[in-house]
């Protein structure tokens, strides 16, 4: 699928984006960043673009860390189970 260009805007500005995935996703992704963006400008009473997007970055990469450590955790449960089932398959 060839990459098209979608018109996305963050924080008062507007970028032109390429992509090969759904805009709709792109578009609620740009959405989502800006309303942190617009929401830690409020709470930190500056309008600085570079401090927000900093702090913005900062935040998404928690929220990410966060998600691959919950995913490892998965991963290790779902390793133990097959193991368990594997080890239950040879006994019977």
């Amino acid at each position: 699928m060839p990459r098209q260009p979608i018109r996305v805007h963050i924080f008062n500005h507007s970028y032109t984006l390429l992509t090969d995935g759904d805009e709709r996703e792109v578009q609620s992704i740009a959405h989502e960043l800006d309303e942190l963006m617009t929401s830690i400008a409020n709470r930190a009473g500056s309008g600085d673009s570079t401090r927000v997007a900093v702090l913005a970055c900062l935040h998404m990469a928690d929220k990410l860390k966060t998600a691959e450590k919950k995913l490892r955790s998965y991963e290790d449960k779902s390793g133990k189970i097959a193991d368990l089932l594997e080890a239950a398959l040879r006994g019977s």
